[in-house]
Parts: structure tokens; C-alpha cells; sequence
């Protein structure tokens, strides 16, 4: 399973990420360029001294992502009309979430292969990215089998 953070924002969001990475085994890929310096203090202090044990892998652009290797593109998205937990998983799923300011230009929303929301209340836009990240890669996960023993 990989988790695939486009061009974030927030160093805290991404710590913690990358911290949830390391604890579950998940290769994490950050498609540049970041909204900070990848050595911000707020991004060690989110992902503490897990940090180093996140198998981490750096695209230095969009274009850089797509021409690597990867699965299926499963994209977090408001604009998605599937539900994630209505949506079938596979191990090799790179989920991707998008900017915390913006989200993914168009030409992301094309290339992925699913679209997926979190169901939330009316009246609200979206969830910290963080949080979605981490509660839908838990449900793939789960339907996978593929958290660590």
C-alpha cells in the first residue's frame, strides 16, 4: 500500500503522516514541490523520531509521479461521487490526497483510476487531510489485509 501526499502545504499534516507511514508500513511519496522546506522544524516535530524509519520517496514533480511505477491512482477528492468505504482496495493502491489549500488540479483528478469521498454532514467542505488520510488507508488496510502483526 502507498499513500501519495501532491504538493502539501501544512509540515505538521505531513509529519504526521509520514509518522503514520513508519508505524504501518506504508511506503509514503511526497510529489513535489512542498509549500515548505521538507527540513521544517514543524514537520520533525509532527512526525517525531519516526521520521527515519518512513520508507519515504520523493517525485520532484506531478510528471515525475506518473512516470514511475505505481498501481492503481485512488484519489481522495470532495468532488467524488463513490464513497471509500463502497470502494474495493488492492494491495498495491497508491491513495493520494491533495493540497490542504487546494486539493489537485484537473489534470490529477483525470489520471486517477478512482475518485473517492469521505460521507460527511451537509453544510461541511472537507476533513483535515490527515485525518482522511488515515482513515481511509485504515479501511484499506483492513479489506486488504495488510496491516503489519
Amino acid at each position: 500500500m502507498h499513500l501519495v501526499l501532491y504538493e502539501p502545504d501544512i509540515p505538521q499534516n505531513c509529519g504526521a503522516l509520514l509518522r503514520l507511514c513508519a508505524c504501518l508500513g506504508v511506503t509514503a511519496h511526497i510529489v513535489e514541490p512542498c509549500g515548505f522546506l521538507f527540513d521544517d522544524r514543524r514537520l520533525r516535530r509532527a512526525g517525531m523520531d519516526y521520521l527515519a524509519q518512513a520508507e519515504l520517496v520523493r517525485h520532484t514533480s506531478w510528471r515525475a509521479y506518473r512516470e514511475g511505477p505505481r498501481g492503481r491512482l485512488v484519489l481522495l477528492t470532495t468532488r467524488a461521487d463513490t464513497a471509500y468505504s463502497a470502494f474495493a482496495f488492492t494491495a498495491g493502491d497508491h491513495i493520494m490526497v491533495g493540497r490542504e489549500s487546494a486539493g489537485v488540479p484537473d489534470e490529477v483528478q483525470e489520471a486517477a483510476d478512482a475518485r473517492l469521498r469521505i460521507p460527511m454532514r451537509g453544510g461541511f467542505r472537507s476533513l483535515n487531510v490527515a485525518q482522511s488520510a488515515a482513515m481511509v488507508l485504515g479501511e484499506a488496510l483492513r479489506q486488504t489485509d495488510g496491516f503489519p502483526r
